[in-house]
């Protein structure tokens, strides 16, 4: 993994997003079918998921002034965040025929960001009274900040629980069949077929593991599994254990298994003058290169040229974006983890805004990140926001490309967005007609990065931030007192 890098859109000129004069004219043949003030297209919009951001899409629309339904095929709101303890029954994940469990926590997971960027802009994540009190809260603490909003905006009513939609497929007319099943338990389901304006996608990208080439592994006698299935670490009691991967969740659960394996061994791309060496503070942790080859032996080879024998190999290697229920004829592909084309990783050219895929950018703050995209999606519907030509955003598009090939990334890099996520953010914003970023929330992310860089085992307890906690809180308390007036 090149921890540091990621890709960006070009700084290519927009094209014409707001043209009130375009929008009203085609809203006003619609004036009064919504309710409301606002003189705008109602649509009716089915949004696929009731994680963080099916929820802040349910907002978003409904404030547009849009009916919404949302489908989620769990018995609760809070996607990613709501726990399941229970894994799949293909360790790896790749089995097509296995018992999917589409919950990726593992028990000990807590927030590697701190709490004051991380919630919604206008819906701080902040400290309750007989809750999880730290800045970096367990994945508990998340769930309950997820339900919290899902009651502050209302939106509870237009989600269907415990229904899976199948089929998401394009009609003459622009329009969307949407065909869902809805489980009533006792091997009681039903099935319906109905037609919607627009489809929000905001099924995640947790679920469906990416497995790392292990060239020999078909010959390896020992275990292999994906962190999709990884939930405690007693398991790994004194085995012998390596862990691919370099990111966030590898950084963890190499650490957690540290303390009851005998001695895990992480392989990775990164920090190549390290390799071969111990981790600091852990002293049965070392750093490899990635793995050369694997043995009947129980033998694991690096590129380094070290060896290790070993009991289990733990893929930390990320997820593939993955729409089984989606039918676009070929307007949307994944390739190579690539969803496209796609105009700032949101609308397909040849179909928006009429669908749409809300958090898929990755190396972010996915909250406010999701929060502005649908803001975005709910003025295009409404066609309040006027989209740029389909051969203007295909432009775009192409462009982005050409510059992500030019700067050596692996097509798969195309949605990580570190580099540039404040841009992105700032651009969104604009386009919203919705204040930019405040300056702390910038500085609060950096400082947060530095301080896990340098103190990876300490960064959740020690922080020297306290300045930008200070300004976090005065705006949480402007908001407070707005809400309030608004109110009463």
């Amino acid at each position: 993994m090149m921890a540091s890098s990621s890709v960006c859109n070009p700084s290519l000129p927009i094209h014409h997003h707001h043209n009130p004069s375009a929008a009203n004219t085609t809203a006003s043949v619609f004036a009064g079918t919504g309710g409301g003030s606002m003189v705008t297209a109602k649509k009716k919009v089915a949004v696929i998921g009731a994680g963080a951001a099916g929820l802040v899409a349910a907002r978003e629309l409904e404030r547009e002034g849009h009916r919404v339904v949302v489908f989620e095929r769990g018995e609760k709101a809070g996607g990613t965040w709501v726990y399941d303890p229970s894994t799949e029954t293909d360790p790896l994940g790749i089995d097509p025929c296995r018992k999917v469990v589409h919950s990726s926590l593992y028990r000990s997971l807590r927030t590697n960001l701190p709490r004051e960027i991380m919630g919604f802009l206008d819906f701080p994540f902040s400290i309750k009274e007989g809750r999880d009190l730290r800045r970096f809260p367990g994945y508990q603490e998340v769930e309950l900040y997820l339900d919290d909003f899902a009651a502050e905006s209302d939106v509870l009513k237009a989600i269907r629980f415990r229904t899976e939609v199948f089929h998401v497929g394009m009609m003459e007319g622009g329009k969307w069949v949407v065909k869902s099943r809805r489980d009533f338990g006792e091997d009681v389901a039903v099935d319906v077929n109905e037609i919607y304006d627009g489809v929000v996608v905001c099924s995640g990208h947790y679920a469906e593991p990416r497995i790392a080439e292990v060239p020999g592994v078909e010959r390896w006698p020992g275990e292999q599994i994906h962190s999709h299935n990884y939930r405690i670490p007693e398991p790994f009691q004194d085995k012998v254990v390596i862990v691919i991967g370099s990111s966030e969740s590898a950084a963890d659960i190499s650490r957690e298994i540290s303390k009851v394996a005998k001695e895990v061994h992480v392989s990775s791309r990164s920090a190549l003058d390290r390799f071969g060496k111990k981790f600091y503070g852990h002293e049965n942790m070392w750093l490899h290169s990635m793995i050369q080859g694997t043995h009947e032996d129980g033998t694991v080879v690096f590129q380094d040229g070290t060896s290790v024998i070993a009991n289990v190999i733990l893929h930390c290697t990320g997820y593939k974006y993955h729409f089984p229920f989606l039918e676009t004829n070929g307007a949307v592909t994944v390739d190579d983890n690539r969803v496209g084309p796609l105009y700032k990783h949101v609308f397909p050219p040849s179909l928006g805004p009429w669908l749409s895929f809300v958090g898929l950018p990755w190396k972010t703050i996915p909250f406010p990140m999701m929060e502005l995209q649908c803001k975005w999606v709910a003025g295009a519907l409404s066609e309040r926001i006027a989209l740029p030509s389909e051969e203007e955003m295909m432009k775009d598009v192409e462009a982005f490309y050409s510059r992500i090939a030019a700067m050596g990334y692996p097509k798969h890099y195309t949605h990580n967005i570190s580099g540039c996520q404040f841009e992105y953010f700032d651009w969104l914003a604009t386009e919203c007609g919705y204040p930019k970023g405040e300056e702390w929330r910038k500085e609060m992310y950096f400082a947060n990065t530095r301080n896990k860089t340098e103190n990876p085992d300490t960064y959740r307890e020690e922080w020297e931030d306290h300045d930008l906690i200070s300004q976090a809180h005065e705006e949480f308390s402007r908001l407070k007192q707005q809400h309030s007036v608004k109110n009463m």
